[in-house]
């Protein structure tokens, strides 16, 4: 019999490297609500790790040229803040970012996987471009979904307990006197700046820790990856966003700020921190932002990473 129809008609397959190498070429997909769970719990704990050089960052953008500054730089903020509050004053309105980083984090990386997992090409891959895509897409839904209404309500609380009469108690005391008094347009301040902060953050964060996956991967898309090098990507990820985008943040931090009536829109605001402040103003809070994004992103995907490992042990979804 000729060899080729032997081998045709079911014959044992020679080159058993081949077919063991092929379920390699094909990458594995994260099911969304396995992201979305994994992305809610690792949200949580970042915070909580973070929220200090947050408090700092929204403290030195706030603090503008016109009163005149009250801080003189990052240490000074932290040096007043614990003199007048203690350590804890560190801490003042952790619960109101509690609150929203757990559902950030949660749609963030839902919506990531989701559209991910309909973008990838045939062997299952994910390229940089659509990594961006992605990032932008899940950057933009959790901006709408959650992160406006609860970043509007973390800067009013920041703010007002800087003032001589703070009158917000507490999370649920402020959210209802921000809509009693505002109504709920009240905690969708700075929607726009928002919503291209967002999107422009988590396009450039996907898209690096796409790269440097895909890089590091090679040939092999389903190459597991160290922890600590998924860290490393993720500081990597996050230096690269603050860089990109800081300027939107600073605006969006004074759109949602208790002085925001004094600008018409968001370009307004950009306008009047040119005009009065100078460029350097757009980047107020950088240092602080660069060390709590590297860490935050680091620690963000590290513990998604391995909360999904455990997840897809007691979770078949295939």
């Amino acid at each position: 019999m000729d060899p080729l129809t032997k081998y045709e008609l079911g014959a044992p397959r020679q080159p058993h490297c081949l077919s063991a190498a092929a379920p390699a070429g094909k990458a594995k997909l994260t099911h969304p609500g396995k992201a979305i769970l994994a992305g809610g719990i690792a949200g949580g704990i970042e915070i909580c790790i973070t929220f200090p050089t947050e408090y700092v960052k929204t403290q030195l953008q706030l603090d503008e040229k016109a009163n005149p500054p009250r801080y003189k730089g990052i240490v000074d903020c932290v040096k007043q803040t614990v003199q007048s509050h203690g350590v804890k004053g560190l801490y003042r309105g952790l619960s109101s970012l509690l609150y929203g980083s757990i559902p950030k984090a949660a749609v963030r990386f839902g919506v990531f996987e989701f559209l991910s997992n309909k973008m990838r090409d045939e062997d299952g891959k994910l390229d940089s471009t659509r990594g961006l895509i992605c990032g932008l897409g899940a950057g933009v839904a959790e901006a709408v979904v959650v992160v406006c209404p609860m970043e509007t309500i973390k800067v009013k609380f920041i703010h007002d307990q800087t003032s001589a009469n703070p009158k917000y108690r507490g999370f649920f005391h402020g959210v209802r006197e921000i809509v009693r008094t505002q109504g709920l347009k009240g905690t969708y301040q700075g929607l726009t700046a928002t919503v291209l902060k967002q999107g422009s953050n988590q396009a450039i964060r996907f898209f690096v820790m796409t790269s440097l996956r895909n890089w590091y991967k090679g040939d092999n898309p389903n190459k597991s990856i160290n922890p600590l090098l998924t860290g490393v990507f993720g500081a990597i990820a996050g230096a690269a966003s603050v860089f990109g985008n800081t300027p939107l943040d600073v605006i969006k931090t004074r759109m949602q700020g208790l002085e925001a009536h004094k600008y018409k829109n968001t370009v307004d605001c950009a306008i009047k921190i040119m005009r009065h402040e100078g460029p350097a103003a757009f980047y107020k809070g950088t240092i602080p932002r660069l060390g709590r994004v590297c860490l935050d992103v680091a620690i963000v995907f590290v513990i998604y990473e391995e909360v999904v490992k455990v997840l897809n042990m007691v979770w078949k979804t295939d």
